[in-house]
């Protein structure tokens, strides 16, 4: 393996490989310890194999680093990472870190990290990326960046000075939702509260229906009750009704009071429903046209980006209003269907025929056999009056029927303990806490 030099940053999301060329996963973060004088050595890598379970993979076990790929001997263990005290995450804890040059020229904040290799197997950390502060009052001004290697900083880190989350953000902004979810359960607590702050309240909001209800309730505690309502507003309605049903009766209410009339009132149905009902599964936000729509509105509709997958399978047909409850339901026309039909087709002269809604007392164990049978993604629900209140997606009927701890990916009890191809086992910083879907330590680990 000749001499290498990488960038930290530019590694998250590389594919890691076996000799064979099979994708074994994908890196998440490197690994470092500090040392008395010399820059921190790397131990190894934080790798997401397919499960979005992470494992530790040995520095020792690859064999080539580029920004491209990783290359490793493919014999990795896939017992879940636990991060050991004295052990530095570069990406979740280093970047954004202010250091203070030693020749007293001011301080700067590390945006990127690089590593190099100093011999066969070892790596250490080579030089900072680092940004001084603007000298401009300008908002669009941004300050110098440099090179400095680590014996030419030192690290200021005053008592209770939150480190900065911006340059974690950045690293993981093209990361998919439940991704970002459970990177941020693998950090420190209180790392993962600072940058859940610091998310956009969309993002937040989409985060947030991926995690454990233990952890929504958690960082929704650390939010002042206008944030909080705002990043409610952007949930999914039945998302933000569960999450709602986990705080106290007073704040819940309080929430509601300034949360956006219109969703309000959705999460306020939502919650007059047993959780194991089709109204306690269902979303009151599925498409909804009227008869004379064509084919070609509805593609229209079912084109748009931020619309989940399982909603734009089909359109709901009904007699107006159009928002839920609506008129009497008419039927459903399932994506698939319109694409056979000319873009001037009216919607209510294909309707599928054979789909019957559920009522919104109907038992979830009910639903998830009329999915299964007919091969469906969705259901629609109707009231008493048989007026739409929503639909019952898959991944709703998925959420119900997978086992309490599924997003913890704390199902590891069979696998085989990890080659112990490091230092000597250290105790465990922070205490084991109750989880309400699983285990996770302090320290952010399942």
């Amino acid at each position: 393996m000749s001499a290498t030099r990488v960038f930290v940053a530019r590694l998250a999301g590389c594919t890691v490989f076996d000799p064979a060329g099979d994708r074994l996963g994908k890196v998440r973060d490197v690994l470092v310890v500090y040392r008395k004088s010399d820059p921190p050595r790397v131990v190894g890598l934080i790798v997401e194999i397919p499960g979005r379970r992470r494992v530790f993979v040995s520095i020792g076990r690859v064999t080539s680093i580029s920004s491209g790929q990783i290359i490793t001997t493919g014999l990795i263990n896939v017992r879940r990472f636990e991060q050991r005290g004295g052990e530095v995450r570069v990406i979740a804890e280093l970047l954004g870190r202010t250091v203070v040059f030693s020749d007293g020229t001011g301080q700067a904040t590390i945006e990127d990290v690089a590593i190099e290799e100093f011999g066969p197997g070892e790596w250490a950390v080579a030089q900072l990326f680092v940004r001084r502060p603007k000298t401009s009052s300008s908002p669009f001004a941004k300050g110098a960046t440099v090179f400095a290697h680590w014996n030419d900083v030192r690290e200021k880190t005053a008592v209770g000075q939150a480190q900065s989350a911006e340059q974690l953000i950045a690293t993981y902004s093209d990361l998919k939702p439940a991704d970002l979810a459970n990177t941020l359960l693998d950090l420190p607590q209180a790392r993962m509260l600072e940058v859940a702050e610091e998310l956009p309240d969309d993002r937040l909001a989409d985060v947030l229906e991926e995690m454990p209800e233990s952890e929504q309730v958690e960082i929704l505690s650390q939010l002042d009750d206008d944030r909080a309502a705002d990043v409610l507003d952007q949930m999914q309605p039945d998302d933000a009704a569960d999450l709602i049903a986990q705080l106290s009766e007073e704040r819940g209410e309080h929430l509601l009071e300034l949360m956006q009339p219109e969703e309000a009132d959705d999460v306020r149905m939502l919650l007059a429903y047993a959780p194991d009902t089709a109204g306690g599964l269902m979303t009151t936000e599925p498409i909804i046209v009227s008869a004379d729509a064509t084919v070609a509105e509805g593609l229209a509709l079912i084109r748009r980006h931020e619309l989940a997958p399982a909603l734009g399978a089909a359109i709901c047909v009904t007699l107006p209003p159009y928002e839920p409850p609506t008129g009497r339901f008419l039927g459903m026309v399932h994506f698939q269907r319109m694409l056979r039909y000319p873009p001037h087709e009216r919607l209510g002269t294909i309707l599928d025929q054979g789909l019957e809604p559920v009522t919104a007392d109907t038992s979830a164990a009910v639903v998830s056999r009329i999915l299964a049978s007919y091969n469906l993604v969705s259901v629609p629900v109707v009231d008493d009056n048989h007026r739409l209140v929503g639909v019952v997606t898959i991944d709703d009927v998925l959420d119900y029927l997978l086992p309490d701890d599924w997003r913890s990916n704390d199902s590891d009890d069979d696998a085989p303990e990890r080659v112990p191809n490091r230092t000597p086992t250290r105790a465990q910083p922070g205490a084991p806490r109750l989880v309400n879907r699983g285990r996770r330590t302090s320290n952010g680990t399942s």
